[in-house]
């Protein structure tokens, strides 16, 4: 009877959820968002380009310019911000040899990624959110390491994205832990990302969520001469990569869940928690894991079984990426510096912070989320138990009809057995932990309960 009664108390209030949005915003988050700086954002990409080139194959041993002394530049920005966590942010740079490939890499290099780990206070949560950015950059030739490559935009961006989430963050506390990455060898072929990927993979990380930030702070692009600096786009895989056995297909075609993976899941979660602690920026939602036969540094973790997604600005310029800086027939061809737009910059770089920041406060993810299919009525029954870590105020149950590309209904309860009069047939379903102070777990959606 309880459940009966639940379930018809809440048409009435569902009507009243659909007709109002009431957004709700995590105050601690909203003063985080509002501390990311642009002038903060300037420094680091001026910083970053003023050491001339920062190729994966360019010096590892001189002091002011190559990808050695741009790591070691940003380890010391980590260390910097350390200063503030209370010893829970801790810093180094993750070296390992690279062999020569003889197609990227023509002598064996030195390949570093620069991690800061912001330790979870919950010693007993082992969940682990990634924001990342590539630190090297390149010219027209890959495998000039010599000549001066910007990259102010490629990657400069994205690593400053992930910077300044550092300096922000660290003066807070979260109980999952955070780590902010700025990786090598992306020009060269995923090489740092990679090797980092492959390392959570084989020590078992518990690793819920990667952010990958891959040009994003420019609002112009060349041929179509948009100027645009309200949107973003953020990329997204449909059908796992990992491990995609017949089963996995069978059971994906069966229940229709195409839509439906990890990193999907992710996408739809970074736009509503971007949009709601960001104003004046529309999150665009990809259906491809990346741009058109190109890729990038969540790649790997796609690979490996990880829910990643890569964020990019809405309308890239190819005069700034790849390019050797000149001036051709008066067009201006080179990753600089003055082509960014930083106020584009900074509302990117609150996207990532805040969808940081609501994770690894949030209560961990339902767990063993059904839905009752003994009888396949017009009702659906939706059970499921606590999460593993964290301390849950309730759930939202979510609902969208099956051509919503979003979650549409947000319905609060403390209970971990609903009925609702909706029929399975006709809408999807996912289920979010949710803290004591609002924030919401990633979405599991339901398995059929069978037996």
């Amino acid at each position: 009877m309880k459940k009966l009664v639940f379930a018809v108390a809440l048409m009435g209030s569902m009507t009243f959820l659909h007709a109002q949005t009431i957004v709700v915003r995590d105050p601690e988050i909203e003063n985080m968002v509002k501390e990311v700086n642009p002038d903060s954002l300037q420094s680091y990409i001026k910083g970053m380009v003023a050491f001339g080139t920062r190729s994966t194959v360019s010096s590892t041993t001189d002091l002011k310019k190559g990808i050695g002394a741009a790591r070691n530049w940003v380890l010391a920005k980590f260390n910097q911000f350390a200063a503030a966590s209370g010893g829970r942010l801790t810093a180094f740079v993750d070296t390992s040899t690279y062999p020569a490939d003889g197609r990227r890499v023509k002598t064996p290099i030195n390949l570093g990624n620069t991690v800061a780990t912001l330790k979870g206070t919950d010693p007993n949560d082992t969940r682990i959110f990634i924001i990342s950015g590539h630190l090297d950059s390149r010219r027209i030739d890959v495998m000039d390491g010599t000549n001066d490559a910007p990259g102010a935009n490629d990657d400069g961006s994205g690593s400053a994205a992930v910077l300044e989430c550092a300096r922000v963050m660290s003066k807070h506390s979260f109980p999952a832990t955070i780590i902010f990455v700025t990786v090598s060898g992306e020009e060269q072929g995923l090489l740092g990302s990679g090797y980092m990927a492959k390392k959570a993979k084989a020590q078992n990380w518990n690793i819920e969520a990667v952010l990958n930030n891959d040009i994003m702070g420019s609002n112009n692009s060349n041929e179509t001469n948009i100027i645009n600096n309200t949107q973003v786009r953020v990329f997204s895989e449909g059908l796992p990569f990992y491990k995609l056995t017949d089963t996995l297909a069978r059971n994906i075609r069966q229940f229709g869940l195409e839509n439906d993976g990890k990193a999907r899941q992710l996408a739809r979660y970074v736009k509503e928690i971007g949009e709601r602690y960001v104003d004046n920026l529309n999150v665009m939602m990809i259906y491809r894991n990346d741009r058109f036969l190109r890729g990038g540094d969540h790649t790997p973790y796609v690979e490996n079984g990880y829910a990643a997604v890569r964020i990019t600005e809405m309308n890239e310029n190819f005069n700034r990426q790849h390019q050797d800086v000149r001036t051709e027939k008066g067009v201006v061809y080179g990753d600089l510096e003055e082509f960014i737009d930083y106020e584009y910059l900074r509302k990117n770089t609150a996207l990532n912070l805040s969808n940081l920041a609501n994770l690894a406060k949030a209560p961990g993810v339902p767990q063993d989320v059904r839905v009752e299919v003994r009888s396949l009525t017009n009702g659906t029954q939706l059970m499921w138990k606590a999460p593993v870590y964290g301390k849950v105020k309730g759930y939202y149950i979510l609902m969208r009809e099956t051509t919503s590309p979003v979650w549409q209904r947000k319905i609060f309860t403390t209970l971990t057995d609903v009925k609702l009069p909706y029929s399975k047939d006709n809408y999807f379903f996912g289920v979010q932990s949710v803290s004591e102070g609002g924030n919401e777990s990633l979405p599991v959606v339901p398995m059929p309960a069978r037996g």
